[in-house]
């Protein structure tokens, strides 16, 4: 990881945490073999890829953009259309990804370059706008895209789950499923490492020059805006390649899965939890949102009917399965509140510092 990116955890409770995140998402097929398990590994898995990007813009240079799921749905639906159009073959996948990748690429290097000169509230207004609309070109666009009912295809034969490459092995069979989640785990592993190579690099550096004093930046002879619409380019082809990720797992992509503002929000609240500017943030604040927000239903229905046969009062209406969402929301209302640096910022004994 030194080699890497030259940027350790710097603590050991984090590199443990990360160790066990890491492990378990790799062993994620044959600990917990059953489809919901396998369904919240890859989510967090293509999450941590898709806020590893964000974080890059929000985290490193201090740019708020709302037009992250757009780039995201780009690639979801232009591997959906290139699938249900060509039919499932290797080809479709590769021009799908040819197709999707660079023009996430150009969109963004278009908004950068009318957009990142103003300043940073009317800039996310614009990528909200130009989000926004995108939204209802694809929901338009039924022809095309399906519009709100999207487009279900079909992967080839290879990474089809009734295609078994070994019956039993452990007591689990391996099949085109499985190979379909390594190669989410990989390709999000490898987008990760490499985004943590970008903003340890020269060029990293420059960016949180920007985020620090953009006009002393500039007097210092860097073209800020120049490194700015890069990252934004950057960010925006590791967002399409999540969403082609996330496509390639659900064989879906519609309106509700790739450009739901709800994702922008999921998104915002993964880095702030795992802790801004950090990289390392996005896999543990996408772990634990993710694990919450699928698991944390049920663990309130075990502990209000513990607490009902305990005979306890109130808590059983308290802790009702019904009311997770509230829970949910004062569980990141704390987080932020005793982790303002994030889970890293505070595993690494950041502090936030006073204005």
């Amino acid at each position: 990881m030194i080699i890497l990116s030259g940027d350790p955890p710097r603590s050991r409770a984090l590199s443990i945490l990360l160790i066990a995140i890491i492990v378990a998402l790799a062993a994620v097929p044959f600990l917990f073999p059953g489809a919901k398990a396998m369904n919240v590994a890859s989510k967090i898995c293509i999450f941590a890829a898709l806020v590893a990007s964000y974080d890059l813009l929000l985290g490193y240079t201090g740019t708020v953009s709302f037009a992250h799921t757009m780039f995201y749905g780009i690639g979801s639906y232009a591997i959906a259309i290139a699938l249900y159009g060509m039919g499932p073959s290797w080809a479709a996948i590769a021009v799908g990804i040819a197709v999707g990748l660079p023009l996430a690429a150009l969109l963004a290097l278009g908004i950068g370059l009318f957009s990142l000169r103003v300043e940073a509230i009317f800039f996310a207004m614009i990528t909200l706008a130009v989000a926004s609309a995108f939204l209802v070109l694809a929901s338009q666009l039924s022809w095309l895209t399906g519009g709100e009912d999207g487009r279900s295809f079909q992967l080839p034969e290879l990474l089809r789950p009734g295609t078994v490459f070994v019956k039993d092995f452990f007591g689990v069979s391996i099949n085109g499923r499985t190979l379909t989640y390594y190669i989410v785990f990989f390709a999000s592993a490898a987008m990760i490492l490499g985004l943590l190579r970008v903003v340890n690099s020269p060029f990293g550096r420059v960016l949180q020059a920007v985020r620090e004093n953009r006009f002393r930046a500039e007097a210092l002879g860097y073209r800020t805006v120049f490194h700015l619409t890069y990252a934004n380019c950057l960010a925006a082809v590791v967002a399409a390649s999540a969403g082609v990720l996330n496509a390639m797992w659900l064989r879906y992509a519609g309106p509700d899965t790739s450009l739901s503002f709800a994702i922008m929000l999921d998104i915002l609240l993964m880095v702030v939890i795992g802790g801004m500017g950090t990289m390392y943030g996005a896999v543990i604040g996408a772990a634990v949102f993710i694990l919450a927000q699928n698991y944390l239903q049920a663990l309130m229905g075990v502990a209000s009917n513990a607490a009902a046969e305990a005979g306890l009062p109130l808590l059983p209406g308290l802790l009702h399965p019904d009311r997770w969402l509230l829970w949910l929301g004062l569980l990141f209302v704390a987080s932020v509140y005793f982790f303002p640096t994030g889970i890293v910022g505070r595993l690494r004994g950041v502090t936030r510092p006073k204005s």
